[in-house]
């Protein structure tokens, strides 16, 4: 049995980002508009409150089990922009799917809040 060093919370989710590429909201639309999917990891009641249009939900507890099950995680080569609530779980949900082979995986700086605080429209299923 290995050894590790405990971590807190703050260094799990900054080495986490160290590791991906963060993109703001403007960024986020350009993607979308060449075809990337938007991946909300956030709780379904939340998802269900509002989200970015066109947004796929996976919560980030079940992330791990739906790859390759959900439609939008089939292909590894997709373009994923994935965010929450503030940046957060998808920090760590964007580095786990790189680490499972996703290619090109971005995440939204500012998460779900900082979309709507810049304006951008929302959408409620």
């Amino acid at each position: 049995m290995g050894i590790y060093m405990a971590i807190c919370k703050d260094e799990l989710l900054a080495h986490a980002k160290r590791q991906l590429t963060i993109i703001d909201a403007n960024q986020t639309k350009d993607l979308f508009e060449q075809g990337a999917i938007l991946l909300d990891v956030r709780e379904a009641t939340e998802f269900s409150q509002g989200h970015l249009p066109h947004a796929k939900h996976v919560s980030r507890g079940l992330l791990e089990f739906m790859v390759g099950n959900h439609p939008a995680l089939k292909n590894n080569d997709a373009s994923l922009v994935v965010y929450c609530k503030n940046g957060g779980r998808s920090a760590l949900a964007a580095e786990l799917l790189q680490r499972m082979g996703f290619t090109s995986i971005y995440m939204l700086e500012g998460g779900f809040d900082g979309w709507c605080d810049k304006g951008h429209e929302t959408q409620q299923p």
